[in-house]
């Protein structure tokens, strides 16, 4: 399993970023995707998650302003994040669960910055 993200970047409160994660080495449709994100000094916290059929699920400090998505033709996982703040600063990771359900998070790729300045 190979997760590899991009995207990430560094823009002004208010501003927008797409982040993508470029998934191989599995069955890509058969899998819940998600982005978790960790700020310096903090635990990686939970953001979003979609199950193959793209029924999804937001944290509620994103809700209204991130929106996930998938492409299951080309493997690839998306969030679009806008009207973004300096608490959203930290590492985006993409992650894979163990099936359909999003529980049991094993797989994660390398991360992208995301910096967010007032």
């Amino acid at each position: 399993v190979k997760l590899v993200e991009s995207g990430g970047g560094s823009v002004q409160a208010g501003g927008s970023l797409r982040l993508s994660c470029e998934a191989s080495g599995y069955t890509y449709n058969r899998y819940c995707m998600a982005w978790f994100r960790q700020a310096p000094g903090n635990q990686r916290e939970w953001v979003s998650s979609i199950r193959p059929s793209g029924s999804p699920g937001y944290a509620e400090a994103v809700k209204g302003r991130f929106t996930i998505s998938r492409d299951n033709a080309k493997n690839t996982l998306y969030l679009e994040m806008k009207s973004l703040k300096p608490g959203d600063t930290g590492m985006y990771y993409c992650a894979r669960a163990e099936g359909e359900i999003c529980t049991g998070f094993n797989y994660y790729g390398q991360g992208t910055q995301v910096t967010v300045s007032s």
